[in-house]
């Protein structure tokens, strides 16, 4: 332990800049076996740029306390420029107070994103969790785990989490084996293979199904990207079931606010009939397209037959990078401050997927047709389409939570018509530049 001012400034400079920045890892293994205030005072000396670089690498538990060593000017420059998701789960193992705190110092674009990250279901297994986790290294000696353990906050948890150098969780520690191993036996060796893991965004349901099937005495809890947020212990699922179980009867009997399979005709009436009024305008609105070139149509009388193909192909384009975002979205892998990044990988594919649905509808065109100018038009429209589609797909749901809106009950009404519209318009827009190589009649 470090114990002198000296002490921590030989320590300082051994962790120089370009250790820390070229070997991350090393380094936080090396900072591991120091006194995390002592650790919390050398990060300091450091640029916030540079402790992000090895953050990732400080298991949960030693991070915690790590971090509520810092000052609080150091703790929001670090929060503010480290990646949403780690953040969150950073900021999910502190207590109310700190993250009260915190959340008064930090901007409040994002505060607001953190709190969407920290919400969850009420159903879900985040919401049964115990925040506060210890999480070692694999190659971590027992008397070295126990001396960790002694800086940190028990909350209960008997068993201890192993991780090896990917931060990938290989296994379980008992709290009784631990303690009885000797000195210098590594974790590794104590550990027993993790039997299953959860979702934050599991249902409550599965959560007892695999208490249930697999007799653990807790199970972890990760998030989309695999990291540990908390765990979950039998006797929590027990204490919630049991304060549950008469709302739980209620809602199986089709009491909800959404539709049930099972629910009244008139309940379902009155939730599907807005929304179909809703799809009714959009549909006069595609046909308005159609209406605005019914002279070309008339003339060339192949466009009305290759209609339904430009709005079909568009249409299941942009269905697919819907159901993509939305997953994304729901599951918590994205953000709304990613919007870009979504979309140009969404324009990438839809302009890829354009330009290889255009080579076979080209060739198939030409051969029904036998109209070079036909199969160009139905070529083009193919590529600019689904380039359309596929970009509304992904900018539609993003769009309409970013304005508080639901995206999964109104996405799919947006999409179709922005689909629609723009099937018939690619392709009738670019049939009426390219008459003249039309076939008549």
């Amino acid at each position: 332990m470090l114990s002198a001012p000296k002490t921590v400034e030989e320590a300082t400079n051994q962790l120089s800049h370009e250790f820390l920045l070229n070997y991350p890892l090393k380094s936080a293994r090396y900072l591991e076996t120091f006194d995390a205030q002592d650790v919390s005072e050398i990060l300091q000396q450091q640029p916030v740029l540079t402790v992000l670089g090895l953050w990732r690498y400080i298991p949960a538990g030693a991070a915690d306390i790590i971090f509520a060593g810092f000052s609080r000017e150091y703790s929001v420059n670090l929060l503010s420029q480290m990646d949403s998701h780690l953040a969150a789960a950073l900021i999910s193992r502190q207590s109310d107070e700190q993250r009260d705190e915190i959340f008064t110092l930090l901007s409040s674009n994002l505060v607001e994103e953190l709190k969407e990250l920290l919400t969850y279901p009420d159903d879900s297994a985040a919401r049964l969790m115990t925040r506060q986790v210890n999480v070692f290294y694999q190659d971590l000696k027992a008397t070295q785990a126990i001396n960790a353990l002694k800086q940190r906050t028990f909350t209960g948890q008997d068993v201890l989490y192993v991780q090896d150098n990917e931060q990938i969780l290989i296994g379980e520690v008992d709290l009784a084996d631990l303690l009885k191993a000797s000195p210098n036996t590594t974790l590794l060796s104590l550990a027993k293979p993790l039997k299953t893991t959860l979702n934050a965004l599991d249902n409550k349901d599965l959560v007892i199904e695999k208490f249930e099937g697999y007799r653990c005495q807790a199970i972890p809890v990760l998030d989309a990207h695999q990291q540990i947020l908390g765990f979950i212990r039998f006797f929590d699922v027990y204490q919630t079931t049991k304060e549950d179980l008469a709302s739980d009867m209620q809602t199986m009997v089709g009491v909800s606010k959404d539709e049930r399979a099972l629910s009244s005709s008139w309940f379902a009436f009155k939730k599907r009939m807005p929304w179909l009024q809703i799809n009714l305008l959009t549909a006069f609105a595609a046909a308005a397209v159609v209406g605005a070139f019914e002279g070309l149509i008339s003339e060339i009388t192949a466009l009305a037959i290759l209609l339904p193909v430009a709005a079909g192909q568009s249409g299941n384009a942009g269905a697919q990078a819907l159901a993509v975002t939305m997953r994304g979205l729901t599951l918590r892998e994205i953000t709304t401050k990613q919007w870009r990044k979504v979309l140009i990988k969404e324009m990438t594919t839809g302009l890829l997927n354009g330009v290889a649905i255009a080579v076979t509808c080209s060739i198939a065109v030409f051969f029904w047709s036998q109209s070079l100018g036909l199969a160009m038009v139905i070529g083009l429209a193919m590529i600019s389409s689904l380039l359309i589609a596929g970009s509304a797909g992904a900018v539609v749901p993003i769009a309409l939570k970013k304005f508080g809106m639901d995206p999964a009950q109104s996405s799919s009404i947006v999409l179709t018509t922005i689909t629609d519209i723009a099937g018939f318009m690619s392709f009738l827009g670019i049939a009426l530049l390219l008459s003249d190589m039309l076939p008549r009649g």
